[in-house]
């Protein structure tokens, strides 16, 4: 592999975990962030000292870059930072408590900022390297239920692209991954619900009580196949802004795009009426 080491945040289940176990496999390195202690004990002691562990909680911000910058130091170069832990809150925004809003913010998205500006400095010195931050079909279309989900995710879109273009002077790629439904643990343990209120039962934003049930709605997506789309991404130059993953993310990402070009594009005239007359 050209892109050898990589650092994960979230590599105790999920898309991390597939990430770190596939790397791994095909020999390479992996620096990895964990929230329990212990949970990837299986993976160090079958792969020492190509597996770097440090305990990490995303919102904690001092931290993240205390971390990413132990990571650089031990491992001398990591090829590729891989923007991965989160989890999603549903409901409607107003079932929703105060805490729960800002702890979503604080951990998709002041998280991922926190964990991209702290390795920059270390990509610019090493000569270039790759962001891969693992956003969401919810990043690009929204849907009932998921509105702070959504801001979290749709943060992390508007950050990643206008930082792709403040980086591409030194050779540093940015990528989002917008992946639909998978068969992952997030269901189960990556996804909190509201307390319901009466006055949305039966209302578009109640759809996403379903995920209180035992068995959730079966979903599509491999995170085999994904996680190995992903690294071979790490290899393309110049890399891709955006990766959809599953037909279900490609259909709500086209429809949620065109849907919004057919509300803007009639406003063509309407817009210019603004302008200045001198302009």
């Amino acid at each position: 592999m050209a892109t050898d080491t990589w650092f994960i945040t979230g590599v105790n289940s999920g898309f991390g975990r597939e990430l770190a176990e596939q790397l791994l496999s095909r020999g390479g390195r992996v620096a990895g962030t964990v929230r329990r202690e212990g949970a990837v004990d299986d993976l160090r002691a079958t792969y020492g000292d190509r597996f770097w562990v440090a305990h990490l909680d995303i919102t904690d911000l001092p931290r993240v870059r205390e971390v990413v910058d132990a990571a650089f130091r031990d491992l001398g170069r990591i090829d590729v930072v891989v923007i991965n832990a989160g989890y999603g809150l549903f409901g409607a925004a107003e079932e929703l408590s105060d805490e729960q809003v800002v702890h979503q913010i604080s951990t998709n998205l002041l998280g991922s900022v926190q964990t991209a500006r702290a390795a920059l400095p270390h990509l610019r010195a090493q000569g270039g390297g790759r962001l891969i931050q693992i956003s969401s079909v919810a990043g690009l279309a929204a849907h009932a239920g998921a509105s702070l989900y959504h801001a979290s995710k749709w943060g992390c879109e508007g950050f990643m692209e206008a930082l792709a273009q403040e980086v591409a002077p030194f050779n540093i790629g940015v990528t989002l991954v917008e992946p639909g439904g998978a068969r992952t643990a997030f269901a189960r343990g990556s996804l909190q619900l509201s307390e319901p209120l009466s006055a949305y039962d039966g209302t578009p934003a109640a759809f996403v009580r379903q995920f209180k049930t035992p068995a959730p709605p079966t979903l599509g997506g491999d995170p085999a196949k994904i996680a190995a789309r992903i690294i071979d991404s790490a290899a393309q130059q110049p890399a891709p802004m955006r990766m959809v993953l599953g037909s279900d993310s490609y259909q709500a990402v086209t429809t949620a795009l065109r849907n919004r070009l057919a509300q803007v594009e009639p406003q063509q005239a309407t817009a210019a009426e603004t302008d200045a007359d001198d302009t």
